[in-house]
């Protein structure tokens, strides 16, 4: 299929009754200027309407598909292919043997490495600075895994910095602590345990508690932990980073938007119904709360002087 004065509404149309893998068709280069989506430009006697390749990009993801390197044929046009994603690769559908290692060390949701992508990493970092990292003695991750948030802190305090800080974990994936272990060493205390169950840890209050993609798990209820959490493991000046997932993963790719039983598209109130309670909840308790993020929705809460 060639595009040319197309609208994108026409075009997927068109994507959406395709069956064939890969898609390819044409359209203006995107190369060739710097306009909105829909802008007519004319190139060699013909008028096109712009789309950027963050558009198309855009258009990849809703099609289910990654886009593959794309092709210029002339001063004007370029060929785009898109690869369907194969949505048996995803560990939100994988078998699993025991729950406590659905995430462990040689789950497939050990392939996903977060902080690898921008659009976590800048708002993961934000929302550290926002805390004020380097002023936080005692840190709690509470879903830990394999440690990829506290190499985050590390590298953005640098090792001298980081092994100043008093740092504790907790997950109830033994496969995934162990990695966690070997990747920290005796410098991070790390519990085996579900978080429903911090109490019998015994742990002293915290001064930033870290907790992302697991505050939502089927077996926490949200709002009750969320309350004992700051009542009884927060210091009075202490602050608070939570992730929520607005995403999923399938076949090496990070998809925009959280997925709500009963609904095939991305259904998000479940989402904003827990985050707007925490939001609420900490600023009736003197907090200053932040929202940040796309992919994942990072609340970070301060207390007020």
């Amino acid at each position: 299929m060639h595009f040319t004065d197309h609208s994108m509404q026409e075009i997927l149309s068109w994507m959406l009754a395709q069956s064939c893998d890969p898609i390819e068709f044409t359209l203006l280069d995107p190369d060739v200027a710097r306009l909105y989506g829909g802008t007519p430009f004319a190139c060699a006697g013909t008028t096109y309407r712009y789309h950027s390749y963050r558009s198309l990009c855009d258009l990849a993801e809703i099609v289910r598909c990654v886009m593959l390197t794309p092709k210029k044929l002339d001063d004007c046009r370029v060929r785009i292919r898109f690869a369907r994603l194969r949505p048996q690769e995803s560990f939100h559908s994988a078998s699993v043997t025991t729950l406590q290692e659905k995430y462990g060390a040689d789950s497939p949701y050990a392939a996903i490495r977060k902080s690898e992508e921008p659009a976590f990493l800048d708002a993961y970092l934000r929302a550290l600075r926002q805390v004020k990292l380097s002023k936080r003695a005692r840190i709690l991750d509470l879903g830990i895994n394999r440690g990829d948030e506290f190499e985050v802190m590390r590298r953005e305090l640098g090792d001298e910095a980081f092994t100043c800080k008093t740092l504790v974990g907790i997950d109830h994936s033994a496969s995934a602590i162990d990695a966690a272990r070997a990747r920290f060493g005796d410098h991070v205390c790390l519990h085996v345990s579900d978080i429903n169950a911090i109490d019998t840890l015994h742990l002293k209050p915290f001064d930033l508690i870290v907790s992302i993609g697991t505050l939502q798990s089927p077996s926490i209820a949200l709002k009750s932990f969320v309350m004992h959490l700051v009542q009884n493991y927060l210091t009075c000046n202490g602050a608070l980073i939570f992730g929520f997932p607005n995403c999923r993963w399938m076949d090496g790719e990070m998809l925009y938007g959280a997925k709500a039983p009963n609904y095939n598209f991305s259904e998000q109130s479940l989402l904003y119904n827990d985050v707007i309670f925490c939001k609420k909840y900490l600023q009736q308790h003197r907090f200053r709360v932040t929202l940040s993020g796309k992919h994942y929705l990072f609340l970070s809460a301060t207390k007020l002087t």
